[in-house]
């Protein structure tokens, strides 16, 4: 790991913000002294195939889902003193599944917005013609002023018409949808999923569909005799917004939101905003 004061290239990496198991991602400065988030690929070995495709793809991925507002700003990426590395837009916050086990006024003072603004950068996503693949809400950034930005892209793909069996299934376990846990076809309608069971969490502070294991998950999600609805855990959700999630959280695909505009003029509907 790299001190801080290294110079990479242009960039003065200054303090390790987040590590993983491909990459770790570092606050660093340009010869102008502007903040980067520099994102470096830990496994640089000729053989590491499927690290850099899935690094390259996720970068490339970020650079066409550019908005200049909820989507975490991309800068560059390429080989720098042989490295692979991504340059982005630094954030100073947290994730939302830090704030949330925080219980941090920040998210909780702000959670409609925080709703409409999570479901609205899906949306540019689906827009652009890709499907995340990794809706949770560690991958959504909150500054303390409220400003949100969905962050890593590394799995998303084309959206695929019609739905198509993924050649891997990637993903954490408790956010993916039966159709993808179950190996089925998929399409842009997972995230949307994603997106039901981290707002039934960001209301509740628990998931909707608890499990250690993927089957578990699976099982809790096909069963459904020990699922909670959100207002039975949180009565001050308002009965549009549990509806909403509800219809996100639907077992068949083919019942929930079809695009996610539609899904954002609720949201919009039910929150008075």
């Amino acid at each position: 790991m790299p001190l801080p004061g290294t110079r990479l290239g242009p960039y003065t990496l200054h303090e390790q913000i987040n590590s993983g198991g491909m990459s770790e991602i570092w606050l660093a400065t340009d010869e102008n002294s502007r903040a980067f988030a520099v994102r470096r690929m830990l496994n640089n070995s000729t053989f590491a195939f499927t690290e850099r495709k899935r690094f390259n793809t996720g970068a490339e991925t970020l650079k066409a889902c550019q908005d200049g507002k909820l989507i975490i700003g991309y800068v560059d990426h390429g080989k720098i003193g042989g490295e692979l590395v991504q340059v982005m837009e630094y954030v100073e916050g947290e994730n939302l599944k830090l704030l949330m086990a925080a219980g941090d006024p920040v998210l909780t003072s702000n959670i409609a917005e925080v709703l409409i603004d999570f479901a609205s950068a899906m949306g540019v996503v689906h827009d652009r013609g890709f499907m995340h693949l990794d809706i949770k809400p560690e991958n959504v950034l909150l500054s303390r002023n409220g400003s949100l930005r969905l962050i890593d892209f590394d799995l998303a793909q084309p959206i695929p018409d019609p739905p198509r069996k993924l050649d891997r299934n990637p993903g954490t376990p408790a956010y993916m949808a039966p159709e993808q846990l179950l190996r089925e076809p998929v399409d842009h309608r997972a995230d949307i999923w994603a997106w039901g069971v981290s707002a039934y969490e960001l209301l509740t502070f628990k998931k909707p569909f608890p499990g250690d294991t993927a089957d578990e998950v699976l099982r809790r999600q096909l069963d459904r005799t020990e699922f909670i609805k959100p207002r039975d855990l949180n009565p001050e959700i308002p009965v549009a917004l549990e509806k909403i999630v509800l219809r996100c959280l639907e077992r068949d695909m083919g019942r929930r939101y079809s695009l996610t505009s539609f899904l954002v003029h609720d949201l919009k509907q039910a929150l008075y905003v």
